[in-house]
């Protein structure tokens, strides 16, 4: 029975018990003071039974369900030193993009000529988290290094875009847009000079972190800049999704990749220590305290990879002036001295 239902009931009970009264009392003298009481219940029990269900919400709203499991190469937990389930998507496994050539002992993947878009409940079936990780490794190549193009681009079903990660060869810059709540777009260019090696035909590990007030770029797993967001609004599966397409004509973008991945927690690009980069290995990080949270496990290695400050053989404490001391004791005779001249 619901709460309505359940407080009709109480109500109809005291009606009864209204109608027994009535013959004791005067009618007048009881109606009032029960139909209050009767109120009184009605409002507890609405309540009540809401609560649960209130609450219920809440703890559903927390509970993260649009991310599903990752099979990644082994690479994975020590370049990030977490040992826990990674969740997120894989989006050459959901572009079904073909393995191509090994390059510097790097196995590349085929993006081929037609635009490479799918339907977004495709590939995000649930949506995408709030907060989340864009990982890629690429490197382009010397007839595209100067072009501008979508890593990424989600539209909503009117074909407004909803996310965006944009490589502007020309300007050497790195784009994120989000939709706010009102449609609006938000913008934010990262221009720091440190992006500029992404172009130099070298491959390069290009980390994007999605916070809820902030995104952050990284480059080879160095953070280059940050910049505080504004609200941005949840994601609508109806429309398409793309990805490695030139914006100029939605054809995919000539470069040779090797992977690109989203993490449903944004702080895998920061933890991300690039241990699958050449000439760099990555001992895992071993720690006293199991419980650690993995923000401070993950940044341990940059801790341990500081100079060692030594400490110093001087006081640079100022003097201060003391209190006089006690008088001291008397000193030993001197000795007899030598016969003086006669004058």
């Amino acid at each position: 029975m619901n709460q309505t239902g359940f407080a009709c009931a109480v109500c109809f009970r005291w009606n009864n018990k209204l109608s027994q009264q009535m013959f004791s009392r005067g009618p007048f003298s009881c109606a009032k003071d029960d139909m209050i009481h009767c109120l009184r219940w009605t409002v507890f029990l609405w309540v009540v039974n809401s609560i649960p269900f209130t609450s219920g919400m809440t703890v559903n709203e927390r509970i993260d369900h649009t991310c599903p499991p990752m099979k990644l190469e082994e690479k994975w937990p020590t370049n990030v030193n977490i040992h826990r389930e990674f969740t997120g998507f894989d989006l050459a496994q959901k572009f079904l993009l073909r393995k191509g050539t090994v390059t510097d002992n790097r196995l590349l993947l085929r993006l081929g000529s037609k635009p490479l878009f799918k339907p977004t409940e495709s590939v995000f079936p649930n949506g995408l988290s709030h907060e989340y990780s864009i990982i890629a490794m690429f490197r382009l190549r010397k007839t595209t290094k100067k072009d501008r193009w979508f890593v990424l681009q989600i539209f909503d079903k009117g074909g407004d875009t909803q996310v965006s990660l944009i490589v502007d060869g020309a300007k050497k810059t790195v784009e994120f847009l989000a939709q706010g709540f009102l449609k609006n777009s938000l913008l934010y260019v990262f221009k720091n000079r440190d992006l500029h090696a992404l172009f130099d035909r070298q491959f390069h590990k290009l980390g994007v972190s999605v916070e809820s007030n902030a995104v952050s770029v990284y480059l080879d797993c160095t953070l280059i800049e940050r910049q505080v967001t504004a609200e941005r609004s949840g994601m609508n599966v109806s429309g398409r999704t793309f990805i490695t397409t030139r914006v100029e004509n939605g054809r995919p973008v000539d470069i040779e990749l090797q992977e690109i991945l989203i993490f449903c927690d944004a702080r895998i690009a920061d933890l991300d220590r690039c241990c699958d980069s050449p000439g760099v290995t990555c001992e895992p990080v071993v720690t006293h305290n199991p419980t650690a949270a993995p923000l401070v496990t993950g940044y341990l290695h940059r801790m341990l990879s500081m100079p060692a400050q030594l400490p110093s053989d001087r006081c640079h404490c100022p003097a201060l002036k003391g209190d006089q001391g006690l008088p001291g004791l008397a000193g030993h005779s001197g000795q007899k001295g030598d016969k003086g001249d006669m004058i």
